[in-house]
């Protein structure tokens, strides 16, 4: 069925593109919706959370951590231009790690002991939730599937990780003091990696989305992934303040973490 003049109207086809420079400001205004904003994560920078709720956040977080490489590495794959495989293979060496730098997943397991988890029972995801889980595959999944020009754009939720990572260095030390201050590199590390992620991941997104319909959908695109991290602090709610099965037919068991 062929659409109305009304509808292709109604989702930007037949809008003048935005400037380079509005562009950018409509991606950056998404930051509104960043998950720093969760309720989940306010509780934390008000030093609200148990030991128990950070423990869990970490314990999920983990998750998402190990299958950022995967995500990375299906970009690349699907990329046939030479000079951006070039830049975006830092980004799974910053987090597997290369010679001279134990890479943002050793640097979080630092960060679970720190907290008072043993490696083992994070590196064997027992903890990890099923909502956590199926949003991250979804993330994953999206990136296989994607041009990597889309799966790129996904990835600019770093705009708003600077942010975040600063507020845990400046809360945490302040209201949890059980935490082994050594532990926090990994937010410290991700500071600097996050901004010239941006930088790249940005210039690919303006570059490559220049019509107003493309432009639309990777505004939807970078919706898709804020949402995805949302979701994540929602199954973690639910598990860990509201205190509510992840599914009815679960052991419970399996997701206590310990106090």
């Amino acid at each position: 069925m062929a659409r109305s003049d009304s509808a292709v109207a109604d989702d930007g086809c037949d809008q003048a593109p935005l400037s380079r420079a509005d562009f950018e400001a409509r991606l950056r205004a998404k930051g509104s919706r960043y998950h720093i904003h969760h309720p989940f994560h306010k509780a934390m920078y008000a030093g609200e959370l148990t030991p128990q709720q950070i423990r869990g956040w970490v314990a999920n977080r983990f998750y998402y951590q190990i299958m950022i490489p995967q995500k990375d590495a299906a970009i690349l794959a699907n990329c046939s231009d030479r000079e951006t495989r070039v830049k975006w293979i830092q980004r799974i060496l910053d987090h597997d790690g290369a010679d001279g730098d134990e890479g943002g997943i050793e640097a979080w397991l630092e960060l679970a002991e720190a907290v008072g988890l043993e490696r083992d029972e994070v590196t064997d995801l027992r903890y990890v939730l099923p909502g956590v889980r199926f949003a991250v595959d979804a993330y994953v999944s999206f990136a296989r599937s994607a041009t990597w020009q889309e799966a790129a754009c996904s990835s600019l939720t770093e705009m708003f990780a600077p942010e975040i990572h600063r507020s845990r260095l400046n809360t945490w030390p302040q209201h949890y003091s059980w935490i082994d201050q050594s532990g926090l590199k990994y937010f410290q590390k991700r500071l600097g990696e996050a901004r010239r992620d941006v930088e790249h991941g940005l210039d690919v997104t303006l570059d490559y989305f220049k019509y107003r319909e493309q432009q639309e959908k990777a505004l939807g695109i970078l919706q898709f992934k804020l949402d995805i991290l949302w979701t994540m602090l929602d199954a973690m709610t639910m598990a860990y303040v509201h205190n509510t099965p992840p599914y009815h037919s679960c052991d419970n068991g399996v997701y206590l973490i310990p106090e």
